[in-house]
């Protein structure tokens, strides 16, 4: 995991893309998410997107989880749109 990317794991099934988004920033805090939730992960593209500035906002940035774990990668996505990782008021100190 040297580049954050979750390891290979063949017993998992291939990688497969999970959401795409426009923003390298993006990917990488939803790949934190699915891995915090226990969701091996991966962010493809990034790297060219990063390369080839002028054309960014026509490249999308993949996120993507193993075949067999797609769909507990899609209920963490769900959640976190939900914003249920989100802290309350009474949560947040100064």
């Amino acid at each position: 995991m040297e580049d954050g990317n979750s390891a290979y794991d063949p017993d998992l099934g291939d990688w497969k893309t999970l959401i795409t988004v426009f923003s390298p920033t993006e990917a990488y805090l939803l790949r934190g998410v699915l891995q915090a939730a226990g969701v091996p992960a991966s962010v493809a593209d990034a790297h060219l997107v990063q390369a080839h500035g002028l054309l960014a906002p026509a490249i999308p940035v993949r996120v993507q989880v193993p075949e067999q774990r797609m769909d507990q990668g899609k209920q963490v996505l769900a959640a976190f749109e939900r914003g249920d990782y989100g802290l309350s008021e009474d949560e947040v100190h100064e």
